[in-house]
């Protein structure tokens, strides 16, 4: 069994209170943050690996991700936020655990056009899905845009596309959250595609179930902010 991962975060400020997308694209590349990659296939008969890794920073009131992408086919089916799918999609997804003394852990699902859900649970069956009163609150911007598409298969060049993502902390609301600095939180990163035309299921830490299923908290690696 592959040993568990463990990231350490690096603390960022802003000298905006909100910062812009463009903003946190910048302080990225300022701040020399490293790339991680999601890679790993715990599933047999799923062929397809595109390219995708993530890097994750953070300030006291927000955590940023970004994924940087390289696949044959994109798809973005779902243009809203409400009544999403998005790991039908060509998705890119988070899980995290940010309180340790309870089990629930939050997940934030985007297709590649940033669309999709933000839910929070013990479990894959009993979960809360958010509405657009709290999604509308996490900012992100795709490079594809945000207008869906369908289905694109390449002719050539794989699609390269990046999505940056800023999550307020305040949003883990069924948790009481502590502050990050020094904490070393559970969490997983994803890469899927349940119905494009190859499926596939990747993850930055291994997971041992029988079939795909990326509700595994158990699972998880560790996220540790500096």
């Amino acid at each position: 069994m592959e040993q568990t991962r463990t990231i350490n975060v690096k603390e960022v400020s802003f000298k905006s209170e909100v910062p812009t997308i463009e903003e946190i694209d910048s302080m990225f590349n300022q701040n020399n943050i490293e790339f991680h990659p999601i890679d790993i296939e715990s599933w047999e008969g799923y062929n397809y690996h595109p390219d995708v890794k993530f890097r994750i920073a953070y300030s006291p009131k927000e955590i940023y991700l970004q994924y940087k992408v390289k696949e044959d086919c994109v798809k973005a089916v779902y243009g809203q936020d409400a009544g999403s799918a998005p790991y039908k999609d060509s998705c890119l997804e988070f899980f995290c655990i940010p309180d340790e003394t309870n089990n629930i852990y939050y997940n934030l699902e985007l297709n590649c056009i940033a669309k999709g859900t933000f839910a929070a649970g013990e479990n894959r069956s009993e979960r809360n899905r958010f509405g657009d009163d709290v999604l509308s609150q996490i900012r992100r911007h795709s490079t594809l845009g945000d207008t869906a598409f369908g289905t694109k298969e390449s002719e050539g060049e794989p699609f390269e596309y990046t999505i940056t993502v800023a999550l307020p902390v305040k949003l883990f609301s069924q948790s009481d959250v502590k502050p990050l600095k020094g904490r070393t939180i559970k969490g997983n990163f994803y890469k899927c595609g349940d119905d494009m035309p190859e499926p596939h299921y990747l993850s930055w830490n291994r997971i041992g179930t029988e079939k795909p299923n990326f509700h595994m908290p158990a699972y998880f690696g560790n996220i540790h902010f500096e």
